[in-house]
């Protein structure tokens, strides 16, 4: 190898070297909390197999760990106050929040927290640790970010869509009944929807 070609390895190298660190200094991961004010955390159910029934739930909080610039994601996390269910009837409610269903004085919080994530295109997976009912089961969250903005007062706001089901009677959601026409009154499977606008954290 001549001198001349060595100092070209080792300016190329050096020219690399420094690129990797810049991208390296440019990526951020730093934690949003989700705004309560601009969410939805929504689920549907089936209801005497003609229709579904669908509901929400107002107090919640969380926050997500992230590089919107990167897509990457190193930890989320949410808890939600089950007495805080609504499906805009309040006889309905209140059974879902007795132990038919919710049993909200025994099991106050359902909670979720990210195992794994993948981003793919111009989606993203996470699996977590949905603990309901007392009953810790794994739940996949796809989804997508819809993007990075600041506000009028200067904060940063990132936007998420994602959806996911889960079986209720695998966290002991049994309650059911039978219709003289077949089927039941209640389906099993629930959908999640989410629409989760979080603020980044001041430092």
């Amino acid at each position: 190898m001549t001198s001349r070609t060595g100092r070209a390895i080792a300016v190329v190298y050096l020219g690399s070297s420094v690129l990797l660190a810049a991208a390296v200094g440019h990526a951020e991961t730093a934690r949003y909390d989700v705004d309560p004010d601009h969410s939805i955390v929504e689920f549907k159910v089936a209801h005497m197999v003609i229709s579904k029934t669908t509901g929400h739930f107002k107090d919640y909080g969380g926050f997500i760990e992230m590089d919107p610039d990167a897509g990457t994601v190193k930890a989320l996390e949410a808890t939600i106050k089950t007495a805080s269910i609504t499906t805009n009837q309040e006889k309905r409610d209140a059974h879902l929040r007795n132990p038919d269903f919710f049993d909200v004085e025994k099991y106050p919080t359902i909670a979720f927290k990210m195992k794994t994530y993948k981003k793919s295109g111009d989606g993203y997976t996470a699996v977590g640790d949905l603990t309901l009912h007392g009953v810790t089961k794994d739940v996949i969250l796809t989804g997508n970010l819809n993007g990075v903005t600041k506000d009028p007062w200067g904060n940063t706001r990132a936007g998420f869509a994602a959806e996911g089901k889960v079986n209720r009677k695998d966290f002991g959601m049994v309650w059911n009944k039978a219709l003289d026409s077949g089927g039941l009154v209640v389906g099993d499977e629930v959908l999640i929807k989410l629409d989760i606008e979080c603020i980044k954290a001041k430092p």
